[in-house]
């Protein structure tokens, strides 16, 4: 029987092997925006894997769009020449196809790297003034955001265009934007975040106005022959907060704009909210959009087996699976899972021998009892 994670998918006419995908993972070591050869090290990893095809970090469209100082950023020359470089080797050697995610940060920006607290920048340590719809903190203890301006609709906008036309020229097969976890464009929609009184805040049309003005502008000038997606926070878990029925409605209204997938996860629109959670705990936002809105969609969320990632392709509840610490605890997950499934997966030629047709360690693995 053909394994349905192994079934090949087109977007936008772009082919992929199988529907396992890399989730984006901050890793907070970029350089004033800079990759570095963390990057190659922690992408050409990520690139084997199996999965058909790796979405980068959260990726600044401006410095003050980073979470942290070391994001990474493709707001200038400097950037775009280091990923450049990134990009060549990953590309030479690896399997998968390469994506990327476009972010700004908005009020969560300007905060500590997680191992050093995650917490705020305290004052004098390389803070920057943060922007978002409303002048309401993240959490207690945060500084209030500027509350967006005229000049910051055009800047930021212009921001994500000009980001998306580095990123097309870098060669990415594919693009999403950050729309979730509190993150610029979630906090516009969310009733939480986005207090405004003028035409982007109030109801859904006003709350998801900016959010569509910068989809659009991107959609302009990223290749109509590449997938143009974004990640949604489906819901915030919590009454008074943006829902999974706004989710559907605000996925309907992006697909009649070109869009070709959406990423569905949840929360991040402040601390304090508890979430749930439990293996594919978010796989339900997914299947709705995908059911309700018509529309391809990636499933996240504790996905950690392949039997049951597996049964969320085969059940129809995504298109596609989207891995995070799953593959940083188990980097060749996809070998497994291709194992496990009776499915195919592309090896770069120096790993070849690994393979299970080539090494017999496989059949060793499987029977326990020869170490007995």
């Amino acid at each position: 029987m053909t394994s349905s994670l192994f079934t090949p998918i087109d977007l936008a006419g772009v082919s992929f092997a199988n529907r396992i995908v890399v989730s984006p993972m901050c890793q907070y070591s970029a350089e004033d925006g800079n990759a570095n050869d963390w990057h190659i090290m922690h992408l050409g990893m990520l690139a084997n894997s199996g999965a058909s095809l790796v979405i980068l970090e959260a990726t600044a469209v401006e410095p003050a769009g980073r979470i942290t100082p070391g994001d990474l950023g493709l707001y200038n020359d400097e950037n775009e020449a280091a990923l450049s470089r990134v990009m060549a080797a990953v590309r030479r050697y690896g399997t998968a196809k390469l994506g990327i995610q476009v972010s700004h940060a908005g009020r969560k920006a300007s905060a500590q790297r997680p191992w050093e607290g995650g917490r705020s920048l305290p004052a004098g340590q390389g803070e920057w003034q943060t922007i978002a719809p409303s002048a309401i903190p993240f959490a207690e203890g945060w500084p209030a955001p500027r509350a967006f301006e005229a000049e910051d609709f055009k800047r930021v906008r212009d921001g994500f265009v000009a980001t998306a036309e580095r990123a097309a020229r870098l060669g990415f097969d594919l693009m999403e934007l950050h729309g979730a976890h509190g993150y610029l464009l979630h906090s516009f929609l969310s009733p939480l975040a986005n207090t405004r009184e003028d035409s982007y805040g109030g109801d859904f049309g006003g709350r998801t106005r900016f959010p569509l003005e910068v989809f659009d502008a991107v959609r302009e000038v990223w290749p109509s022959d590449r997938p143009l997606g974004i990640r949604i926070s489906a819901s915030d878990w919590v009454d008074g907060g943006w829902t999974i029925e706004e989710s559907i409605a605000f996925a309907k209204l992006l697909k009649a704009r070109g869009c070709d997938f959406i990423d569905c996860s949840s929360g991040g629109v402040t601390l304090g909210i508890k979430i749930p959670t439990s293996p594919g705990y978010q796989v339900p936002f997914a299947a709705r959009v995908r059911r309700e809105a018509e529309i391809p969609t990636m499933a996240v969320g504790l996905i950690v087996e392949p039997k049951q990632a597996e049964r969320i392709v085969a059940g129809g509840e995504a298109d596609m699976v989207a891995l995070a610490r799953t593959v940083l605890d188990e980097p060749h997950w996809g070998w497994r899972a291709a194992r496990e499934l009776g499915g195919q997966v592309a090896f770069p030629p120096q790993y070849a021998r690994a393979a299970p047709d080539l090494w017999p360690g496989h059949s060793f693995r499987e029977d326990s009892s020869v170490m007995d």
